[in-house]
C-alpha cells in the first residue's frame, strides 16, 4: 500500500472517461500533493482533562441482534474502575455492569489499560446514556439502539475504510458525523500506526481519541485490514492483530465464529457478515466452514437485506492491489450468488469504485475465462477505502473495464440507507476539499424481495 506518484493520472482524469463500462469522475483533485498528518498536539488527538480521565471511548455491537453494546475505553495512569453505569431516557433506574481490563506491550512500547465492558439486555430503538470512569473524572456519552430485527424497518449505515488520521481524515469523519449514519461499517485498516518507525503504537493511541467523537455515539462494526496485522519480526513481533484484537472487541462469538477477525450481526433490517481477508479461508479453513454454516442461517423474511464487509476487494480497476482479492472471490463467489447478498462494502485501495451486478464464477485462476459478465442475482461491489490516509490516492487502470459502474479517485464517505424490503439508497459523498459532495448515487434492489436490475449499464 505504498505512495507513487500521480502526475499521469491527474492530467488522464481530467476528462470523463467512458469506456467499455461506466464512468471515471471528472473531479480532479491534487494527486500529487501527500496528504498530511495532524500533528500530535492537535484539537483533534487532545487528551480529556483530569487523573486518570477514560479516553478513546467506542462502541460496537455486543450481540447477535443489538440488544447489547460492548462499550470500550482506556485509562492511563492507573486500571481504575471496569464499571459502565448506565440508564435509558424512559427510565430512572440506573444498571451497572462490570467489565475486563487489559494490556499489552509492542516493541519499547506500553499500552495504557483498555477497559471492554458488554451491557446487555438493552430495548430496542432506545436512547441510553452511559458512564465510564470514577470520581471527578467520570465520562457521559449516549447511544440509540437499533430497531427490532424486520423486513421493512428502515434503517442507515455508514461506510468508511482506510481512515488514518491526516488532515483529510479529519475531514472524511466530520462530513460523516453531518450525514444521519446510525452505525458505521468500517472496512478495515484504521490507525496505520505500522507505518510509523516501529509501528509506533502511540498512533493506536491518538487515532482512538480522533475517533473519539463518533465511535463514542454509535456503534462500529469493524473490519481487520492488513494495517492491523502488526506482524513484524525484525522488532521480534510475533502475534498477528494483537494491538487491533486488543483495543477493538467483536461479537464473534454470538454467531458461534470462532476467530473474532469474521463474525455476523443483525441490525434492523440488515444481516451483516464480516469476512477477514488476512485470516485462513480456503475451503478446509475455520472460516469457510463458518460462512457455510452462516448463510444458511440468514431468515430473508426477517433480516431483508444482506451485507458482507471485506477489507480487500474482489472487483478492482486501479492499479493499486489490483487482483489481490482473486484467491478469496474464486472460492467465496458462488456462495454469494447462492444466498442472494445484495452488497458488498470493502476498502484497501485508495478509491472510490462501484461495480455493476457481475459474477466471474466461472473463472478459477487457471482456465482463461477471465471476464466478468453481467449478472443481476450477484451483489453490487462498492470500495471505500478513501478515507485520508497517509499513503495518498491510488491510480486507475485505463481503459475503464465494464464491470466499473463509477469509479473516482478522492476521499469520502458512503451512505446505504435501508428504505424497506425492495429498495435502499446508497450515495458517496466525496470531500472535495472542504465539504461533502454526493458525486455517486443509485437506487438498489433487493436481490431476495425484488430481483430487477438495478445496473446502470449494459455490460456486452
Amino acid at each position: 500500500m505504498g505512495y507513487s506518484s500521480f502526475v499521469a493520472i491527474a492530467l488522464l482524469m481530467s476528462v470523463v472517461v467512458v469506456c467499455n463500462g461506466g464512468k471515471t469522475s471528472t473531479y480532479v483533485r491534487n494527486l500529487i500533493e501527500k496528504p498530511v498528518d495532524m500533528p500530535l498536539d492537535s484539537d483533534a488527538f487532545a487528551i480529556p482533562p483530569g487523573y486518570n480521565a477514560p479516553q478513546q471511548v467506542h462502541i460496537t455491537q455486543g450481540d447477535l441482534v443489538g440488544q447489547a453494546m460492548i462499550i470500550s475505553w482506556v485509562t492511563v495512569d492507573e486500571p481504575g474502575s471496569n464499571q459502565v453505569i448506565y440508564w435509558s431516557d424512559s427510565s430512572l433506574q440506573n444498571f451497572t455492569a462490570e467489565g475486563e481490563v487489559f494490556t499489552y506491550t509492542y516493541y519499547n512500547y506500553t499500552s495504557g489499560f483498555i477497559h471492554h465492558t458488554t451491557i446487555t439486555n438493552l430495548e430496542f430503538d432506545t436512547t441510553y446514556y452511559y458512564e465510564v470512569g470514577i470520581g471527578n473524572t467520570t465520562r457521559q456519552f449516549w447511544f440509540i439502539t437499533p430497531p427490532e430485527v424486520g423486513l421493512d424497518v428502515p434503517y442507515t449505515f455508514g461506510i468508511i475504510g482506510d481512515l488514518g488520521q491526516t488532515f483529510d481524515s479529519n475531514t472524511t469523519l466530520t462530513h460523516y458525523q453531518n450525514s444521519n449514519g446510525t452505525a458505521l461499517l468500517y472496512v478495515g485498516d484504521l490507525s496505520y500506526a505500522d507505518d510509523y518507525p516501529y509501528h509506533d503504537n502511540v498512533r493506536w493511541d491518538t487515532w482512538g481519541r480522533f475517533t473519539e467523537r463518533s465511535a463514542a455515539y454509535q456503534p462500529w462494526i469493524w473490519t481487520a485490514g492488513n494495517h492491523e496485522i502488526d506482524f513484524d519480526l525484525q522488532i521480534g513481533e510475533t502475534q498477528p492483530f494483537k494491538p487491533f484484537s486488543t483495543r477493538y472487541h467483536t461479537p464473534y462469538e454470538a454467531s458461534q465464529s470462532t476467530e473474532p477477525f469474521y463474525y455476523s450481526i443483525k441490525r434492523g433490517p440488515a444481516h451483516v457478515i464480516v469476512l477477514a481477508t488476512y485470516s485462513a479461508f480456503g475451503y478446509s479453513t475455520l472460516q469457510y466452514k463458518w460462512l457455510t454454516a452462516e448463510l444458511p442461517k440468514v431468515n430473508r423474511s426477517e433480516t431483508s437485506w444482506l451485507i458482507v464487509l471485506m477489507h480487500a476487494p474482489w472487483y478492482n480497476s486501479s492499479n493499486n492491489h489490483y487482483m489481490e482479492g482473486e484467491p478469496m472471490r474464486v472460492i467465496y463467489e458462488s456462495l454469494f450468488l447462492k444466498y442472494k447478498v445484495d452488497v458488498v462494502f470493502a476498502g484497501h485501495v485508495h478509491a472510490y469504485e462501484r461495480s455493476e451486478r457481475v459474477s466471474n464464477n466461472k473463472y478459477n485462476i487457471t482456465n482463461g475465462i477471465c471476464t466478468p459478465v453481467e449478472d443481476i442475482t450477484a451483489p453490487i461491489y462498492i470500495t471505500n477505502g478513501d478515507g485520508g490516509n497517509l499513503e495518498g490516492l491510488a491510480t486507475m487502470k485505463q481503459p475503464q473495464p465494464s464491470y466499473s459502474a463509477y469509479r473516482k479517485a478522492s476521499f469520502g464517505h458512503g451512505i446505504f440507507a435501508i428504505k424497506n424490503r425492495t429498495h435502499a439508497h446508497y450515495s458517496w459523498n466525496r470531500n472535495q476539499d472542504g465539504y461533502a459532495v454526493e458525486a455517486d448515487k443509485l437506487w438498489l434492489f433487493n436481490r431476495y424481495w425484488n430481483p430487477l436490475n438495478d445496473s446502470t449499464i449494459h455490460i456486452p
